[in-house]
């Protein structure tokens, strides 16, 4: 149940203002495209993630680069089901006092 794909992208289309700053360093979102038929030898596209309100506003995509598919196992490849992280209780504090 997994593949490898292989890309390269170019750098110089991201637009900064998509970065994401996070604890351990910058991230970007992106979206693996994956299709049946190859053009010129790829058969995959990477692009910056659209939010809701861009995909709904149909404003374009940004490409970054295009891939291909070099590996798939044997039993394909599937969704991926969400985890889901169960809440933390609060710690109880041990006295009784009001505050």
């Amino acid at each position: 149940m997994s593949a490898i794909v292989n890309f390269s992208i170019n750098v110089n289309d991201i637009d900064k203002s998509k970065l994401i700053q996070g604890k351990k360093g910058s991230y970007l979102n992106l979206t693996l495209s994956i299709n049946d038929e190859t053009r010129f030898g790829n058969n995959a596209s990477v692009s910056v993630s659209q939010s809701q309100e861009e995909r709904e506003a149909k404003e374009p995509k940004t490409y970054l680069g295009n891939g291909k598919v070099v590996w798939v196992s044997d039993e394909g490849v599937t969704v991926a089901e969400k985890e889901v992280q169960e809440q933390a209780a609060p710690a109880a504090s041990g006295d009784d006092l009001p505050f």
